[in-house]
């Protein structure tokens, strides 16, 4: 049961007394169950001193209950409190009170305001790479146990089917982030996955999610995984990702199949778990990966960006280890993430592009809330976008480590990657925008590499999904054994393929308009010309992507995981970048 607690007219009632006539309703309730949604901003001069006053006197005359009762009746005096309208939620009613719905329904509109009951059951949809919400609003225990629940449900399905016993499933490896409670959470969601009869390993301390997706893939009992990270999303933000027995991302029919049997009640089972240590081993899996003679002789100097995310402290000590000079920033406990977006790329990536060229130093690796994703800084302070980073390292595993194979990536990708396919005589294979469209072609064999615009790079002989850490270690390798520094290897590489400029932004918009961008947009708009450059292909997979003249090309597609248009734009000059922008906007809000 939740209510949603409003007044109907515009003096509404004083936020506090509004908590406390709900506390005196719900005598076993906590006042921490409320929420002020909308705080009044203007008061009357001469209503906070009589608060404070009548408080006072009430604290020495009365006993609690009877202080209760007596600020209750103050429900009758709040016309005359000049507020704005205020809205608080109160939570989970019927479960931590005896008070009946319809009992508290009465009183509440007997003390003049209006009482709205809300649905029980969070709307939960999983997005383009699970479950996302903000913490305390959508994100709650309740709401983590339902998904955790259903989750292990189908997990539970798949091992039964695949012939193992009900009463020994397999094992779950869970892993969590940086973020607030992030422990806490996870260590619920582990006890509702052991309550299944799984074998539940979880993180001894924060992880990236390529952590938990290596070592389930070496695991061999184990049937899945569950990440609880929000990700590039801001700090405010939790979420999960379901991960299948090879590390990679759980596909849209699982994560369908676990919508399906989301329980409207709140599970109550729970079981034991175990508290494991998955950084050692696999840190000590990425040095197998590289040389690391050559990086530990080359005298590399970077800066590593965790951007207060899961990768902090793990790629710095894993360099220093190599014999790499480190200055690591943004690196403290702070799950606010100092207001930083942990997303890498600009402008949250400003204070690694200024500290690189202080600092004299050869390059710097900034890495997203979970650490699979990358961006980097050339020694000059250039932002090195994750479209030349995958261009540069498909180069690498192709000319420097000998490997072959497709190449995969999302259709955000550069037009340079292509380029770079057809000069090293590799296929390039295109899906729609997510890691999971890359793993299900990871899942077809024969993929050297995988990457997507965002910044996620996997490498499947590794394990099927992105790994930030190892990309800049693979970054590294390259400047150690092509021995050049990053902004070196990128001006050899656009000698060979050219140079092209990106940019990408977000854009909010109406649901009403958003309406009109799928129903409209999205199917049927077809410009002959874009900003003077002639269509030459449209690909509406995911969203629509013009393909224009000279290799530019504009793309406007909904997210998977915010309530945004994201709209992409390439081509030969900034300017030009910026004019493609410019359109698409004017076609998105039109």
């Amino acid at each position: 049961m939740a209510l949603d607690v409003s007044r109907e007219t515009p003096e509404g009632l004083f936020p506090m007394l509004a908590r406390l006539a709900l506390f005196f309703f719900c005598p076993r309730a906590s006042l921490a169950r409320f929420r002020i949604v909308r705080l009044p901003v203007v008061a009357s001069p001469l209503l906070l001193p009589f608060l404070l006053l009548l408080s006072l006197l009430c604290f020495l005359a009365f006993a609690p209950a009877s202080f209760a009762c007596l600020l209750t009746r103050l429900f009758f005096l709040s016309p005359l409190f000049s507020y704005p309208s205020v809205a608080v939620v109160y939570s989970d009613v019927s479960r931590e009170t005896s008070v009946p719905s319809s009992v508290l329904e009465r009183r509440a509109i007997y003390c003049g305001i209006m009482v709205r009951e809300r649905s029980p059951v969070a709307d939960i949809h999983f997005g383009t790479d699970g479950w996302r919400a903000i913490i305390d609003e959508d994100f709650t225990n309740d709401n983590l146990v339902r998904v955790v629940d259903a989750a292990a449900r189908v997990f539970k399905e798949d091992a039964l089917a695949a012939g193992r016993a009900a009463d020994a499933p397999g094992t779950l490896i869970a892993g969590h982030d940086c973020r607030r409670d992030a422990h806490a959470y996870a260590q619920l969601a582990a006890e509702v996955a052991a309550a299944h009869g799984f074998r539940v390993k979880l993180t001894q301390d924060y992880c990236p999610t390529p952590t938990l997706c290596w070592s389930v893939a070496q695991d061999a009992d184990a049937v899945g995984g569950i990440m609880l990270t929000s990700s590039h999303n801001p700090a405010e933000y939790l979420g999960v990702k379901l991960r299948m027995a090879d590390g990679g991302a759980a596909g849209k029919d699982f994560t369908d199949r676990v919508e399906a049997v989301l329980p409207d009640e709140v599970p109550a089972a729970r079981g034991a778990y175990e508290e494991v240590d998955l950084m050692t081993p696999y840190l000590a899996a990425l040095k197998e990966r590289v040389d690391t003679e050559a990086i530990r002789n080359a005298g590399l100097r970077v800066v590593v960006d965790p951007l207060y995310g899961a990768g902090r402290h793990y790629l710095a000590d894993l360099l220093r280890d190599l014999g790499v000079e480190v200055c690591e920033i943004n690196n403290d406990a702070d799950p606010t993430f100092d207001g930083l977006h942990p997303e890498p790329i600009p402008p949250w990536v400003d204070r690694c592009i200024a500290k690189v060229p202080e600092l004299g130093y050869d390059a710097g690796f900034i890495n997203d809330g979970d650490a699979d994703r990358i961006g980097a800084v050339d020694e000059h302070g250039n932002f090195v976008n994750p479209h030349r980073i995958i261009a540069l390292i498909v180069s690498h595993l192709a000319e420097d480590k000998g490997l072959s194979g497709r190449v995969v990536s999302t259709i955000t990708a550069s037009a340079m990657l292509a380029r770079q396919c057809k000069r090293l005589g590799l296929a390039l294979t295109s899906t729609p925008v997510g890691f999971k469209w890359i793993y299900a072609e990871m899942e077809k064999g024969d993929v050297m590499v995988g990457g997507e615009e965002s910044g996620g790079i996997g490498i499947p002989s590794h394990v099927m999904e992105r790994d930030g850490l190892l990309m800049a270690l693979l970054l590294c390798e390259t400047m150690a054994q092509r021995g050049m520094s990053l902004g070196q290897l990128l001006d050899d590489m656009f000698a060979k393929i050219g140079k092209l400029e990106f940019e990408r932004q977000g854009l909010s918009i109406t649901e009403e308009q958003m309406a009109r961008f799928r129903a409209e947009v999205v199917p049927n708009y077809a410009p002959e010309a874009i900003c003077g450059k002639s269509v030459v292909d449209v690909d509406r997979r995911d969203g629509v992507k013009f393909y224009l003249e000279g290799d530019a090309w504009v793309m406007m597609r909904p997210s998977g995981t915010e309530p945004l248009v994201r709209i992409y734009a390439e081509a030969e000059t900034t300017d030009e970048v910026r004019a493609l922008l410019d359109e698409a906007k004017r076609v998105v809000v039109a």
